[in-house]
């Protein structure tokens, strides 16, 4: 049994922000020949099945890594395997951080987005993410239980997002990861989350060799997955930084099923 961990933006979906009809038929192929398929993203868990529903990918064999592996799903059995979650506290400090600086920054309850108010940053991000919204001055007080993950956004200063990597670098050490997952979003989790975390555990979980695992990107949130799997791909469509961090780039981009032509030649499936 192999097992294929793909991101989703940018790599399994294409400019439209769907899985084409080419790199569909592969899945069903790989799935169909008894490997498992894990869809790896940032995004949180109802917005990935979302992304799975409309794709058609209904067979058995199909895993979840949400929120930059602070959760990992299991479609079949419909339940986590794994959790790893932002204490409350965090929560309140990373807020407080983001609010000296007029950041904006967001949160999660198991369904739906917590934020500040309704701004320019989130009406952007729910063009694609299609959760419900909670508006609310103090996260925690909105939380039923402690998020995966924050997220800050900025669609104009890349510069306030590195200012505020800044202020929370001492604080952040031994706690918490943070990093981009576009040139907008950076993305805030434990230490003990992260893609290629999730792909260590889900590869132990199943007794399949690392060197069986292949794992595809294009953004710096796929570096870890990348290398952490036996064949690491990057997308042609990704930033150099993330070319450097893989074993094979594809030879085409992520509009035209550049995956599923670099993973039938590595299966030699033709």
């Amino acid at each position: 049994m192999k097992i294929l961990f793909t991101d989703l933006d940018g790599t399994l979906l294409n400019n439209n922000s769907e899985v084409s009809a080419g790199t569909k038929a592969f899945l069903n192929e790989f799935l169909a020949a008894g490997n498992k398929l894990v869809l790896s993203s940032g995004r949180p868990k109802d917005s990935v099945l979302e992304v799975k529903n409309n794709a058609g990918l209904t067979q058995p064999g199909i895993l979840l890594i949400c929120s930059n592996g602070a959760l990992v799903y299991d479609c079949d059995f419909h339940k986590p395997i794994l959790e790893r979650t932002l204490p409350l506290s965090y929560v309140s400090h990373l807020q407080k951080e983001a609010d000296a600086i007029g950041l904006h920054i967001q949160t999660y309850t198991r369904d739906s987005i917590v934020c500040r108010e309704e701004d320019e940053e989130i009406q952007f991000y729910r063009r694609r993410i299609h959760l419900p919204l909670i508006l609310a001055d103090d996260y925690t007080s909105a939380l039923n239980v402690e998020p995966y993950k924050m997220l800050a956004i900025d669609l104009h200063d890349r510069d306030k997002l590195l200012a505020f990597c800044d202020r929370i670098a001492e604080w952040s050490k031994d706690k918490i990861q943070y990093i981009f997952s576009n040139e907008w979003y950076l993305e805030l989790f434990v230490k003990e989350a992260g893609k290629g975390n999730a792909v260590r555990f889900i590869c132990d979980y199943y007794g399949v060799p690392l060197s069986d695992a292949y794992a595809a990107g294009d953004a710096d949130n796929d570096i870890s997955m990348i290398q952490a799997a036996g064949c690491g791909i990057a997308m042609a469509n990704a930033p150099q930084e993330v070319k450097d961090a893989a074993d094979i780039v594809t030879r085409l981009d992520n509009d035209r099923d550049g995956l599923a032509e670099c993973m039938r030649e590595l299966l030699n499936w033709f």
